[in-house]
């Protein structure tokens, strides 16, 4: 049964897949932080993660579809080889942000320095809206940031991201058997 498992192309798949744009996401990571844009501050729109889930889940399902199962892949399917790719992906991504801020203590700082600057610039509007004791509380809860931190948010992140569009792929190749 366990030998079943392991063979299983949505695994297998999923696996290479998720290793593949663990290392393209920490390419966009390593990329925004030397050329001073402290990649956890951008926009989540033009998050690098959303082309990167979208292109290797693409391939990955569309692999699994048409190369291991005769063209068929159930919405379950799509799901299952999903997340076995977001956890591997969100799982070496989140070691390797908790490496790359041991090696590079500023990667940190310079992430609370910026974000600092960044909700100073808010506008009383803007914090009237969000509410002065949540804009207070995020501040304290920032300047204790730290790796793990960051490298949680990254993980949590990568599977809220990676839900929608899942669900997206995995309606867009859904093929079933022919009666």
């Amino acid at each position: 049964m366990s030998d079943k498992k392991i063979s299983s192309p949505v695994l297998r798949v999923g696996l290479r897949y998720g290793a593949i744009g663990a290392v393209l996401c920490m390419v966009f990571i390593l990329s925004l932080y030397y050329m001073q844009k402290h990649p956890f501050l951008i926009n989540p729109f033009l998050d690098p993660r959303i082309p990167v889930f979208v292109v290797m889940l693409l391939f990955a399902l569309k692999e699994t579809r048409d190369y291991y199962q005769q063209g068929t892949l159930y919405f379950w399917q799509g799901m299952m080889g999903a997340l076995v790719f977001t956890v591997v992906c969100a799982s070496l991504c989140w070691a390797s942000i908790l490496g790359f801020a041991a090696l590079t203590p500023n990667f940190v700082d310079s992430f609370i320095v910026q974000a600092l600057e960044q909700t100073r610039a808010f506008s009383p509007e803007d914090i009237d809206r969000i509410g002065k004791e949540t804009f207070e509380q995020s501040l304290q809860e920032l300047k204790r940031a730290d790796r793990y931190f960051l490298a949680g948010r990254y993980f949590i992140q990568s599977f809220v991201i990676s839900f929608f569009i899942s669900i997206i792929i995995s309606v867009i190749l859904r093929r079933q058997p022919q009666n």
